[in-house]
């Protein structure tokens, strides 16, 4: 199993997931303004998208888009799943919570929008991880053990961090408690975020 991944894209979450269930892959690093990976391949050649994640699985599957990536996972690791009768659902609608509001309200500051369009997703981005600081069952997001929610939203916090968007102080709490994991921690030195 491979995964495709670039350094501080939302694929990061991806790749704690994987280390966090002690799953064996590969890694391989993608510039993204190249669409490059670091042999040298398209990385459209290997998912038809110019984009990561891709995880190619030792079948030669390959799953792309975050939300699936880290279903994938949870499926094959449920202890970063959830339990219960609407465990896959719930786990599933903070994901795509995640992914739908947070990951695509920080667009302004990836491509250099005006003061004022940047200050507007500031205050999305705050009303939304205020969403889930109102709703924590737990340590994290979804109860007393991450999920792969809280390493896809340990990214988005990453983002405020790196463009200073002020988030609620549960919510920062929360990224300092993932912060310490060694998942984490492996994941950030791999892709040289330490």
């Amino acid at each position: 199993m491979k995964l495709y991944y670039a350094p501080l894209a939302c694929s990061l979450a991806d790749h704690i997931a994987l280390l966090e269930a002690g799953m064996q892959f590969e890694r391989e690093q993608v510039d993204l303004r190249t669409k490059r990976t670091a042999t040298g391949r398209d990385i459209t050649e290997i998912t038809g998208k110019s984009y990561v994640p891709a995880l190619v699985l030792d079948d030669g599957e390959v799953v792309t888009e975050n939300i699936a990536v880290l279903d994938w996972i949870a499926g094959r690791y449920p202890a970063l799943g959830l339990e219960g009768p609407l465990g896959r659902t719930r786990l599933l609608e903070a994901l795509t919570f995640i992914s739908t509001e947070i990951h695509r309200a920080f667009k302004p500051f990836w491509h250099n929008r005006s003061v004022a369009e940047k200050a507007h997703a500031a205050e999305t981005i705050n009303r939304h991880m205020q969403y889930f600081s109102d709703r924590m069952r737990g340590d994290y997001l979804l109860g007393d053990h991450p999920s792969v929610a809280d390493f896809y939203l340990f990214v988005m916090l990453l983002w405020a961090q790196r463009f200073g968007v002020t988030i609620p102080e549960e919510i920062v709490a929360l990224g300092d408690r993932l912060s310490r994991r060694a998942a984490v921690r492996e994941a950030m030195s791999v892709e040289g975020l330490l």
